[in-house]
């Protein structure tokens, strides 16, 4: 991810473990790219979401909070092809321009949402379809401005547009959004940062963490989160915003490359908790080109194989996702 710290995504050569001292340097790790169909990239490299957290210690209460998320269960990645039932799985990314018009939206959380014109019409997407009874994210990215616009419960009821929460980012900046309130998301996170996309996969490098959901959450939310839809203790149940990693012991050489790719991000960016949900759906945007066999593929990942890690140290202003430099 862009993310701040952005270490190569090969360990560094360990001469107390045996490693030779000739070894061969590991590949430059690319460049961070830009968000398909724009020149924006999703964040500064500083921000949290694309922060290598691969060095971070484990939080005291990771095997508390593991222990009331459905363990037992293998990643479920909530996108890919629906084989003619539906849009394809996933939540879709719409690009529009400056000239693009901008409608009113009445909210449903109007206190919490960012009351202005949004870049909706004929062309956006919308998650599930606009005859969905799910969540219907609409994101929307101005490829001008890059700016991004982000809708929950998207609906368009007697030709006026409605949503349930909105939000809107600049795609340059770390600021964050008031504590208390909501965004699209139960977390009062982007949802953009969080999606796996094709492009990336398929270039080899994913380097930011990734949203997932759970069905039981604390009330409480920890930095960068700003909102919480919980109804248990945090000494028990993950607040929103937590961030899980993969442990590096877990073994993906029986995986696909392209899932391989995945796994390495899990490795060095983690998990975001993002919404109430079911236990460990991860998200990646809408695509037609999601192949059967990495979706396959990250089907197999355990739950089990994860810690949640203590993002303390990141964490340089409160109000800010930069995150601190080593």
């Amino acid at each position: 991810m862009r993310h701040v710290v952005r270490a190569l995504l090969a360990s560094s050569v360990v001469l107390a473990c045996g490693a030779s001292a000739f070894a061969a340097p590991p590949p430059p790790v690319p460049a961070r790219g830009t968000l398909a169909g724009t020149s924006c990239t999703v964040f500064p490299d500083d921000n949290y979401w694309n922060a290598d957290i691969s060095g971070l210690p484990v939080h005291p209460r990771s095997a508390s909070w593991l222990a009331h998320m459905s363990t037992s269960r293998r990643l479920h990645p909530d996108f890919g092809p629906s084989y003619g039932d539906g849009p394809n799985y996933g939540i879709p990314v719409t690009i529009v321009s400056r000239s693009h018009p901008k409608v009113p939206v009445r909210f449903d959380y109007a206190s919490e949402s960012d009351r202005v014109r949004y870049p909706l019409g004929a062309d956006t997407k919308i998650e599930g379809g606009r005859a969905s009874g799910g969540d219907r994210h609409a994101i929307v990215v101005n490829k001008d401005t890059c700016r991004l616009f982000e809708t929950y419960a998207t609906r368009l009821a007697g030709g006026r547009w409605r949503a349930g929460s909105g939000a809107v980012w600049a795609l340059g900046s770390n600021r964050l959004r008031p504590d208390g309130w909501t965004s699209a998301d139960a977390a009062g996170l982007p949802i953009l940062p969080g999606l796996l996309r094709w492009k990336e996969v398929k270039a080899g490098s994913v380097d930011h963490a990734i949203r997932f959901t759970t069905d039981r959450t604390a009330r409480s939310h920890v930095w960068p989160a700003r909102h919480d839809a919980g109804s248990g203790g945090i000494a028990n149940f993950p607040p929103m915003g937590a961030r899980f990693r993969l442990r590096a012991s877990y073994d993906a050489s029986a995986l696909g490359p392209r899932a391989r790719v995945v796994v390495r991000a899990m490795k060095t960016y983690g998990l975001v908790l993002a919404d109430n949900g079911s236990p460990w759906f991860f998200q990646g945007e809408r695509n037609a080109n999601w192949p059967d066999r990495l979706v396959s593929d990250l089907k197999l990942i355990p739950a089990r194989a994860f810690v949640a890690v203590d993002t303390r140290s990141l964490r340089v202003d409160r109000n800010s996702a930069q995150v601190a430099t080593p």
